[in-house]
């Protein structure tokens, strides 16, 4: 079951997000982020577990980014993450967002979802608001990818 996040997740949704980070697989994020966005973030549950955890992150009037997208591993490869993913375009198509991006390191993931791959530079408010603090800022790695939401 997807569902919105609340306070008490916090924690486990650091916990999920950093086990990756860690990897060198997406950005690190602290405790005070996490609560700070607790209302973009969504979280899949599995018999009262947090078995993914993603966000969607408005960044402007109509782009708005999907972010720290992450599941389990012993939980992958059950269509928790394209529900997810699904889950936030719902909730931007119901916020009127007409684009909404990604910055991963899976793209075939997200073309299969309808998202297209695009150019990073189109979206230069995310790498001076988030990649700067990257470690591999500015020899990025990831691709960018977007999907348009029809009206």
């Amino acid at each position: 079951m997807i569902r919105k996040a609340v306070i008490k997740d916090a924690k486990e949704i650091l916990g999920i997000i950093n086990f990756f980070a860690n990897r060198g697989e997406m950005l690190h994020r602290s405790i005070n982020e996490i609560y700070e966005n607790i209302r973009d973030f969504i979280v899949y549950e599995i018999d009262g577990e947090i078995a993914g955890v993603s966000s969607l992150h408005i960044d402007w009037e109509d782009l708005a980014e999907i972010r720290s997208l992450a599941v389990k591993e012993k939980n992958s490869k059950k269509g928790i993450g394209s529900s997810m993913v699904r889950e936030c375009i719902r909730e931007a198509k119901e916020l009127s967002v007409e684009k909404v991006f990604t910055l991963t390191y899976v793209p075939d993931f997200f073309k299969k979802l309808g998202f297209k791959v695009v150019d990073k530079t189109q979206f230069p408010h995310k790498i001076w608001g988030d990649c700067i603090k990257c470690p591999k800022f500015p020899e990025c790695d990831e691709t960018a990818l977007i999907y348009e939401i029809e009206a």
